[in-house]
């Protein structure tokens, strides 16, 4: 497998917990969404992905992007050990958790929308830092109030093993922390993302561990 990657993305971050936690090897393949006005906009990325967004995982000849849609996959072709509960409501309330990351907080703080609201609409950069913090502190908010509200929450976000809801949470809490987010009030988030940093998978997923760090 090789994953399309860059190492500050939350979303490719996502991914590579997922292949750690389930023991899976590939070939990291850095894409810089920087660098040269993005190599995620160049033709030859475009080409494997449309979308012109990391993460997106080969495998077997296959290429596959979204995060969630990939560790999905992931979790159906190599479902030992599992990222999703067994029960119903269980696997309802852990996407439930994932999907209030990665669909309300993540897609209106990702660097594509910082990059429009300075270069497009002319924010300072202190406007941008606002904005950052006003979305990612109301869906951490609404995060904290589903794990704490919620007996199932357990040294994880669902019981006492890692899964889907975790590799979400780490990363935006890594970039919460990267922009200064205040996390006093959310004691669980807190508490479960310094559980996880403690497993191997997301230490090595993180973002100073990869070959692109800067």
């Amino acid at each position: 497998m090789r994953l399309y990657t860059y190492f500050r993305s939350s979303a490719a971050y996502r991914v590579r917990i997922a292949l750690g936690l389930k023991g899976l090897a590939y070939d990291a393949v850095p894409v810089h969404l920087v660098r040269g006005g993005g190599e995620h906009r160049q033709p030859a990325y475009l080409q494997l992905n449309p979308a012109g967004l990391v993460p997106a995982l080969e495998d077997g000849g296959e290429v596959l992007g979204q995060s969630l849609a990939i560790i999905e996959y992931l979790e159906e072709v190599h479902p030992r050990p599992p990222l999703l509960p067994q029960a119903p409501l269980d696997r309802a309330r852990v996407r439930a958790i994932a999907l209030t990351i990665a669909c309300d907080i993540h897609p209106i703080n990702n660097l594509r929308v910082l990059q429009y609201l300075g270069e497009v609409l002319g924010a300072a950069d202190s406007q941008k830092t606002d904005w950052y913090r006003h979305w990612v502190l109301a869906g951490l908010g609404a995060v904290e109030a589903l794990l704490a509200g919620d007996r199932r929450t357990g040294d994880f976000c669902h019981g006492d093993v890692p899964g889907l809801a975790d590799c979400c949470l780490v990363p935006q809490v890594f970039n919460a922390r990267r922009f200064g987010c205040d996390l006093s009030a959310m004691p669980n988030i807190v508490r479960i993302a310094a559980n996880c940093e403690t497993i191997e998978a997301f230490r090595l997923a993180a973002p100073g561990n990869q070959p692109d760090a800067e």
